[in-house]
């Protein structure tokens, strides 16, 4: 399975074009892609540069034949412009399962810029791995102790979810709300933390259970999630994904776009790539070969 997570800044290069057909055609143009996660979607922004429109729409009729796109909005509202949303976008041309969709935690700090973020996640059926939960976010960019909150949330909604596959409930086939789920453990965690390897948010996700997790997740000491590029790089730093060829928002280049994996598949990944040379967003985007 080859997944690509995007920040795509709505579709929006370097050269300050926003092109929805750019983006779609790169994103799948980086392997034989069978799952596609992108950020920042924007549907009717006329305020953005570059005034996009009903990006959902317009990916959609990009896709090819046999994909289908669920959408997540993280900020979904009614202004003098109209209806607004913005938000996660997964596509895929594999079976799918499930799809659900999380707020994630939005706490308050004064005078801090900020908006709500939420994170999608699609079950789909691989030929070779079985079920899989895509799970791809963008968490809070500015106010640090809301993306720390985000981040705790994430790592609970993996392992409520292992959890469930664990444990699963009732079995039921009587095609009503209750019927059986694609309980699965199997999971990739993927999209924009806007955090770095050294921060304390990336430790939290990468933390071992602790004694009261395992008392309603697993084993302590076990890792629930795996940074991909450490399991295949071990020792290297992953290439940068942000600020690499315009420093608006900082610096220095920094990695913060990261596919995380859940223990079951930590020896299933194959190959981690950032596509370091592209300018249609101002991240790059990330490619994860699993199998």
């Amino acid at each position: 399975m080859q997944l690509v997570t995007w920040n795509t800044q709505w579709c929006r290069g370097l050269d300050g074009r926003v092109d929805v057909a750019r983006a779609v055609q790169h994103a799948l143009a980086l392997g034989d892609v069978d799952v596609l996660c992108l950020q920042e979607i924007a549907v009717h922004y006329p305020g953005l540069p570059g005034a996009p429109g009903d990006q959902v729409a317009e990916v959609q009729a990009l896709l090819p034949a046999g994909w289908q796109l669920f959408f997540g909005a993280a900020v979904d509202e009614w202004t003098s412009a109209g209806r607004q949303r913005f938000g996660n976008l997964i596509a895929t041309r594999l079976p799918v399962l499930q799809v659900q969709h999380h707020a994630l935690p939005y706490p308050p700090d004064a005078g801090v810029r900020s908006m709500p973020r939420m994170c999608s996640v699609l079950t789909v059926q691989d030929a070779q791995l079985g079920a899989v939960r895509i799970m791809t976010t963008h968490l809070e960019y500015f106010s640090k102790p809301q993306r720390m909150a985000q981040a705790l949330a994430l790592r609970a909604l993996h392992l409520q979810a292992c959890a469930q596959a664990a444990c699963p409930p009732q079995a039921a086939s009587d095609g009503s709300p209750f019927q059986t789920k694609a309980h699965t453990p199997h999971a990739v965690l993927c999209g924009d933390f806007n955090l770095q390897a050294h921060e304390p948010e990336y430790a939290a996700l990468a933390a071992p259970l602790s004694p009261a997790e395992a008392a309603g997740w697993g084993a302590a000491g076990a890792v629930p999630l795996w940074d991909a590029w450490r399991l295949r790089h071990p020792g290297t730093q992953q290439p940068p994904t942000f600020c690499v060829f315009d420093r608006q928002y900082g610096p220095e280049a920094v990695a913060c776009d990261f596919a995380w994996v859940s223990d079951s598949l930590q020896g299933a990944v194959q190959a981690v790539r950032v596509d370091g040379a592209t300018q249609a967003s101002d991240h790059q985007p990330v490619l994860l070969t699993l199998g």
